[in-house]
């Protein structure tokens, strides 16, 4: 054999190798079986608390099937297989999946182009072999392990996009609220305003207004009343706009009406996909798969600021994958790790996936031992508590400081949130990084490293104090090199995730080149991350165009001013003088 031969050999089985070296970490990575272990280390906490978060997610669950246009019956389907198949397979311990208000948007206006004939009825087959093959695609994608790249999402681009899906939500209920037929196109929602105003169901607000003053008012309610706090908002409004409807016996729709009948709504039917029309289904399941990564991934991070824990994105995307092809095959609607669910969840004790497959469970038992009292619920009070969701989810955030901020945050923000109203949410989400990307790039020449530096090394050690005294002090330096945007978040986090223990930090901002809105929020997360672990935090030497920027988005206020300082100086007496009430 040529030397020639034997290294082209040689280099394909190095290559097999590799490939198969690559599957193998992908397997391991994707498998369940650590969720399994887990199921039985919190069984009494889970579930109570998959209980509760399925009375919360009842509700939620019909109205978010409502927009999707595939039926509020399809809702609770798609809470169903989120659930179970969500929970059994995914990366957060703690989240739980369902129909989320972005997907379910995202879903509706898809149906407004797949539809039977002329007769105006949502193509069911076309919509659940879509919701499954983005399931699929999510699979692939969590075998190439790319999950990971969500973290550089601009905050301005999630801020534009949660903002606009607020606004589509709101405005598609309107119809609802006021007892007309539901539009789902935010253009005939606006022509069609006029007529709408003339021809109000009166009957209808009966129940949509006090429905929506409950959900309004009830944190006033719970300072008054504490016994409501274990009461979930979203049914009570269920239940009084129910029983008000019931008894005034009021002329308006109902979710029985779109049901087809009590029995059939409580019999399970299977979808088969049709991959004979796989060229038409790829582009909107691509578009449902990266919006379910995306929504996905951003409550597991909320989930892990939350249990100061870390999610696998890789796993989570795969638990996604299958609870979307799952929801295709049994007429669900597309899921989603949900932010509401799983924030309630972690405040009612869930700790294991033990909580989101019980959740799933319960839902189960409800649709099937309860389908008569569902088929009475007036869409007018599901409407109110989607004006609810939709208020709720706008970016509160970034609204305070709109006007404040630098210009091209502004302008993406703006971007994206027009996009997402009138055009198409993953067109507002790919533009908004693109503009992003473009107006960073240039400030990113080189690798910068963030460093954690010993106090003893550092130019703030205490001069009265001997190295083997400043040795002992339990106090880190942080020091973030360079632009803090989008782009270095993961990284900023992950320099800090291996610094020393201590109960003292400082950051010192002296190296920092430029900030944005991305990296002011997450400087923001880090540090009431260690005061929530008691750490005092103090942050100083930021450069007068970097402090202009803290001030603007209120990062300085947030802290507290006596937690930033200006120079060296006026640091050194604070350390001192904690340090001497320590001991």
């Amino acid at each position: 054999m040529s030397n020639n031969n034997y290294r082209h050999t040689d280099s394909s089985k190095y290559s097999f190798r590799a490939f198969f070296a690559f599957i193998n970490s992908s397997l391991k990575e994707i498998s369940p079986w650590q969720n399994i272990k887990s199921l039985p280390t919190n069984i009494g906490g889970d579930i109570i608390a998959g209980i509760t978060v399925a009375v919360i997610a009842l509700p939620l669950a019909l109205a978010f099937g409502e927009i999707s246009q595939l039926g509020p019956i399809a809702g609770i389907w798609g809470a169903i297989a989120g659930g179970i198949v969500g929970g059994l397979f995914g990366g957060c311990m703690v989240g739980v999946s369902g129909p989320t208000a972005p997907k379910a948007a995202q879903i509706g206006a898809f149906m407004g182009t797949f539809v039977i004939g002329s007769t105006n009825q949502p193509d069911l087959v076309a919509a659940f072999s879509i919701i499954f093959l983005s399931g699929l695609i999510m699979v692939a994608i969590s075998m190439l392990k790319i999950s990971r790249f969500i973290h550089y999402t601009p905050y301005p681009v999630v801020a534009g996009f949660m903002c606009g899906i607020g606004v589509i939500v709101i405005l598609t209920q309107i119809n609802a609220f006021v007892g007309l037929e539901t539009q789902n196109n935010i253009h005939l929602v606006i022509s069609n305003f006029g007529y709408t105003l003339q021809n109000i169901n009166v009957e209808a607000l009966y129940v949509a207004i006090p429905s929506l003053l409950i959900l309004f008012s009830w944190n006033i309610l719970i300072k008054r009343f504490p016994l409501l706090v274990h009461i979930p908002a979203p049914l009570t409004a269920l239940i009084v706009g129910t029983i008000t409807a019931y008894l005034l016996d009021l002329n308006i729709p109902y979710i029985g009406d779109k049901m087809g009948g009590e029995e059939e709504s409580e019999i399970l039917k299977l979808y088969i996909p049709d991959f004979s029309r796989f060229s038409e289904f790829l582009i909107p399941a691509l578009a449902l798969a990266g919006l379910a990564i995306l929504d996905s991934l951003l409550s597991c991070i909320v989930a892990d600021n939350m249990t100061r824990s870390r999610h696998s994105s890789d796993r989570e995307t795969f638990g996604q994958g299958m609870a979307n092809m799952a929801a295709g095959l049994i007429g669900g609607v597309t899921t989603a790790t949900a932010t509401m669910r799983t924030v309630a969840n972690i405040k009612f004790g869930g700790k294991t996936p033990l909580a989101s497959i019980v959740h799933g469970l319960t839902l189960m038992a409800i649709i099937y031992g309860l389908g008569f009292l569902v088929a009475a619920i007036p869409t007018a009070c599901l409407a109110a508590i989607l004006f609810k969701v939709g208020i709720d989810i706008l970016d509160y955030r970034i609204l305070p400081v709109l006007r404040k901020l630098p210009v091209t945050d502004l302008w993406v923000f703006g971007i994206v949130l027009f996009v997402t109203v009138y055009e198409d949410l993953m067109v507002a989400i790919a533009i908004g990084v693109i503009f992003a990307f473009f107006r960073f790039v240039q400030e990113v020449s080189t690798t910068y490293q963030h460093k954690n530096i010993p106090f003893a090394q550092s130019y703030y050690a205490l001069k009265e104090k001997t190295l083997h005294e400043l040795e002992k002090l339990p106090v880190n330096v942080f020091q973030p090199q360079g632009p803090l945007f989008f782009g270095s978040i993961e990284p900023l986090i992950n320099a800090y995730a291996d610094a020393p223990t201590h109960k003292m930090l400082i950051v010192d901002m002296s190296h920092v080149t430029m900030i944005d809105l991305s990296g002011a929020y997450a400087l923001e997360d880090l540090i009431k991350g260690a005061e929530a672990q008691d750490i005092k935090v103090l942050v100083s030497n930021a450069k007068p165009r970097i402090k202009k920027v803290l001030e603007k988005v209120n990062f300085i206020n947030h802290l507290g001013e006596d937690h930033y300082f200006d120079s060296k100086n006026s640091v050194l007496p604070v350390i001192a003088d904690y340090f001497n009430t320590q001991n």
